[in-house]
């Protein structure tokens, strides 16, 4: 409702004295006259400057307290197409940007003749690889059945070798020296028997009943047999000293050669195997590496045609800002014959079906958000179409201002956008929103552009005589839009939704100050009566204004 701008004088200002002169009287009699005068004026310029729209009624009830921001819409998931060919890849086939393709539906296709060509090639460098390998396993194989084969044999000469030292010394040995002693024996017998017999015949040869002739036969086969046993004996001798230890010697040199043999054959079998192992694993790799070439280039076959993995709609990425690609600057669309370079990205399948609104919230209010908290999107597509939403996460690091702003801070608050395909929202859409952090019912509020500061105090503008008076008010929760207000203002009451213009003012709030001497004083804060000059503290407490019977104080309460 209006104020009403029904004129009155202002209150007397009284002073302490137990005389009033009459020039006093006259003073104050001009004092009131010209306070009435200005407060004429003044009363004139609030009711022609106040409307309807400009003054609140103070009312009870809920308000939520909502942090606006704005920002751009994108999708929770997005799928980038991009070329896999290492080869010339030239676009033979591609759906048009804006269309909204299903899962399955191809939405890409490029030249594969070259890959073909390739790709033969490819599977005759495999066969030619297998045929390598095949021949160097089979060499392999050979080496090792001849490595077996030889080390079978040099086995069985060292089982002949031992043998034959066996044989040596059970039989070889034992034979030899018996041989031995059977001459010895034999020679001894014979020499003593020639010996009886030429003393025999040398005492028939006295006698005469022999010849001399025959006699000296007699002797000449006793020397002869003595002989025979000495060279017996020496013959044993030279066996037992000499010979044995020599066959002994021949017998072991023959089982340690036999030995020695094996392990040489062993050695020069498993230098060959090493070197053939070594050609095998040579050729096994260049098998594979073929393999790996050819099972490349057929998947690379299957790159020609790219099918959509889920559902979403087609953006080129000539059509995405510089900072989500890297590329060449202004380039075209792509379109049929148009070159693409390797692993380059033609376009994204963002998935409209999960919006996400990406919204920029101060550093001061970022750390009110969480996670789940509800949230309403207005997109500019459909301004008049609130979309419900929750939080889905605060950004961990803040972004700058840029250039514009070097001192500002934002944080990114991702939220979940409850829609569907129908409403037709797209990536980069700018959007606005508020996010949700409480709900304050049943209280007293009123807008938060009526509420003002001097210093720790809180004060609005209600109407008064003649204008409009501070009234000290205490504050609760708040958000962008409203504010709770704990004491100093009932329902029905009004309130200034602006600041007035100092001719509207009719009372400001004392304000307590320390002077340098340490003592305690209060003034208006340049606060006086409308239509007293205001800026100055006065030095002196101000006068309380005469309350009007029915009417608002103007005090704060």
């Amino acid at each position: 409702m209006l104020p009403r701008t029904s004129i009155h004088s202002p209150a007397v200002f009284h002073r302490e004295g137990k005389v009033l002169s009459t020039v006093i009287a006259v003073v104050a009699v001009v004092g009131i006259g010209t306070a009435v005068t200005l407060s004429m004026g003044g009363a004139e310029s609030t009711e022609s400057s106040i409307d309807a729209s400009q003054i609140h009624t103070v009312a009870r009830g809920d308000f939520q307290i909502v942090i606006p921001a704005s920002g751009e819409l994108t999708t929770e998931r997005q799928v980038e197409i991009r070329n896999l060919l290492e080869t010339r890849a030239v676009i033979t086939e591609i759906v048009g940007e804006g269309t909204f393709v299903h899962e399955g539906d191809v939405v890409l296709r490029i030249a594969d003749d070259e890959l073909i060509n390739q790709i033969k090639d490819g599977e005759d460098k495999v066969q030619t690889a297998e045929s390598s390998v095949i021949a160097a396993e089979q060499s392999l194989a050979i080496r090792k059945s001849t490595m077996a084969s030889d080390l079978d044999k040099a086995d069985l000469q060292i089982v002949i070798a031992k043998l034959a030292m066996k044989a040596w010394e059970e039989g070889g040995v034992v034979t030899a020296r018996q041989k031995l002693d059977l001459e010895i024996q034999t020679a001894t017998i014979n020499r003593d028997r020639l010996v009886k017999r030429a003393e025999d015949g040398r005492k028939l040869v006295a006698k005469g009943f022999l010849a001399l002739d025959e006699y000296e036969r007699d002797r000449i086969a006793m020397i002869e047999s003595e002989a025979r046993v000495k060279e017996a004996e020496l013959a044993k001798k030279v066996y037992e000293d000499y010979t044995i230890k020599m066959d002994s010697a021949t017998n072991e040199s023959a089982v340690n050669q036999s030995l020695a043999e094996k392990g040489r054959v062993r050695q020069r079998h498993e230098a060959e195997i090493v070197k053939i192992e070594a050609d095998v694993e040579s050729v096994r790799f260049k098998r594979e590496s073929a393999r790996e070439r050819l099972q490349d280039l057929k998947d690379q076959l299957v790159s020609c045609k790219i099918n959509a993995p889920s559902d979403g709609l087609v953006v080129y990425a000539s059509s995405l800002s510089s900072g989500e690609r890297r590329g060449r600057g202004d380039e075209p669309p792509p379109q049929v014959g148009t070159e693409l370079r390797q692993n380059e990205l033609v376009m994204i399948l963002p998935d409209t079906s999960r919006m996400i609104a990406s919204l920029k919230v101060g550093e001061a209010l970022s750390g009110r958000v969480r996670e789940g908290q509800p949230a309403v999107i207005y997109s500019d597509s459909l301004p008049g179409t609130a979309i419900p939403a929750s939080v889905l996460g605060v950004s961990v690091l803040a972004e700058s201002g840029g250039w514009r702003d070097p001192n500002r801070r934002d944080y990114t608050v991702r939220v979940l956008l409850d829609t569907d395909p129908s409403m037709g929202l797209k990536p980069s859409m700018r959007c606005r929103g508020e996010i949700v952090l409480g709900k304050v019912e049943n209280a007293v509020s009123v807008p938060i552009q009526s509420v003002f500061r001097k210093g720790p105090i809180a004060f609005v503008y209600v109407p008064d005589e003649g204008g409009f008076a501070q009234r000290q008010v205490t504050i609760g929760r708040s958000s962008e839009m409203e504010v709770e207000v704990i004491k100093g203002l009932e329902p029905g009451e009004s309130v200034l939704l602006r600041r007035p213009t100092p001719g509207e003012i009719s009372f400001e709030i004392e304000m307590a100050a320390t002077t340098p001497g340490g003592e305690k004083k209060s003034w208006t804060g340049g606060g006086r009566p409308a239509g007293a000059p205001s800026g100055k503290p006065s030095g002196k407490p101000a006068a309380a204004p005469a309350k009007p019977s029915g009417k608002p104080s103007g005090r704060p309460s």
